[in-house]
């Protein structure tokens, strides 16, 4: 590969993502105001659910998590060469690699114990590097248009700028003005999307929807103390 070309190839595909975000019908004012600040880090990596990715990716995360200063921001990971052949192909995959994640972090940080670590309960939240983060999967096969990057990426999202909102009085303000505008970009609101503490927010990571019985496929391990 040429010098430069690789570093080019990420400036396209960041630009793709900050593209789908700020057209004019997408929903998240969040991820609309993160991308207008600048305060969106980036990472692009091979494979999804390889093992190696996994740890590079927590790598970048324990960086940003050093790096960042407070407020809203959010980690991007793109798997721009990866195919998805349906969304429960891209489930499987994204728990796979939350699953490789989590047994790398799980010998170097605690889960964050403002959070639950079984998916099955309400007060469940994905954990690296000590802190929690809800994560959004997006790829080009998504029933929800909202999802539906040109590319798979992952969206790390730190927890505790959502009890920030909260704690501000802000938060039911812009959870409900985000579900108004997805309502009126896909004519219905995503079934999946729970307040955190009602249902598990495992449920809504992937995007597809899941019936009462869906069982996660994700277990954390008890290494350290």
């Amino acid at each position: 590969m040429l010098p430069g070309m690789q570093s080019l190839q990420e400036e396209q595909h960041v630009t793709r993502f900050e593209d789908f975000v700020r057209q004019p019908h997408y929903p998240c004012a969040m991820a609309k105001s993160v991308v207008a600040r600048d305060a969106v880090e980036f990472g692009t990596y091979a494979s999804l659910g390889d093992p190696r990715c996994a740890q590079h990716l927590c790598e970048d995360l324990y960086r940003s998590l050093a790096n960042v200063p407070g407020g809203q921001w959010s980690f991007v990971a793109m798997f721009p060469e990866e195919k998805v052949a349906d969304e429960k192909d891209f489930e499987q995959r994204l728990w796979r690699h939350l699953q490789c994640m989590h047994d790398f972090d799980v010998q170097r940080h605690n889960w964050d114990r403002s959070v639950g670590r079984d998916p099955a309960e309400a007060s469940f939240s994905f954990s690296i590097g000590g802190r929690a983060w809800y994560v959004i999967g997006m790829h080009p096969r998504a029933s929800r248009q909202a999802r539906r990057l040109p590319m798979v990426a992952l969206v790390f999202n730190p927890h505790a700028q959502f009890e920030t909102l909260r704690a501000g009085g802000k938060y039911e303000m812009l959870r409900d003005q985000i579900r108004n505008r997805d309502l009126k970009l896909q004519g219905s609101v995503n079934p999946m999307l729970e307040d955190h503490g009602v249902a598990s927010e495992a449920r809504q990571y992937s995007g597809r929807e899941v019936g009462s019985s869906w069982k996660c496929p994700f277990s954390a391990r008890n290494v350290r103390t």
